[in-house]
């Protein structure tokens, strides 16, 4: 089990916008993670009828900071930066309030050099909040002609 600290040691994500807690399962093709959602947070705002959602697209960005966790950390990637490249077939089954725990599993499909291609699953309770089929890429190195 890694906690917060082991994860920012990985993710370059800082509050309010690293939306991982917890890694609780990790190994070379999966990986799952914990977002405890609080009504004290940016992200869970009130909404209409006193609801706290975390909203679906950040449960999106939850998974792909789960993603970029793996292939960081597992894949020798320490020190780059991944980037969420693309999204397909994403479902928004039950939102996500304040009060709820995440259970992030994110599956790897396939990976290249530079990008891999992932299942997401948001899970609330045993009942789906939300999935999606993605990639993320990494970063070219500083003395890639990236930034030019």
């Amino acid at each position: 089990m890694l906690e917060i600290n082991d994860i920012k040691k990985v993710l370059p994500h800082r509050y309010p916008f690293l939306l991982i807690d917890r890694i609780i399962e990790l190994n070379e093709k999966k990986v799952v993670s914990i977002k405890n959602i609080t009504v004290n947070e940016p992200i869970s705002q009130e909404y209409f009828g006193g609801l706290y959602p975390m909203q679906g697209v950040l449960q999106v960005e939850a998974m792909a900071q789960t993603a970029a966790f793996l292939i960081l950390d597992v894949s020798g990637n320490k020190g780059k930066l991944a980037y969420f490249s693309g999204i397909d077939k994403v479902r928004f089954r039950k939102p996500a309030l304040a009060g709820d725990q995440l259970r992030i599993e994110v599956s790897l499909i396939k990976l290249r050099s530079r990008a891999g291609k992932f299942r997401g699953t948001c899970y609330i309770g045993d009942e789906i909040s939300c999935e999606a089929t993605f990639t993320c890429m990494l970063a070219p190195d500083q003395t890639d002609s990236f930034r030019n």
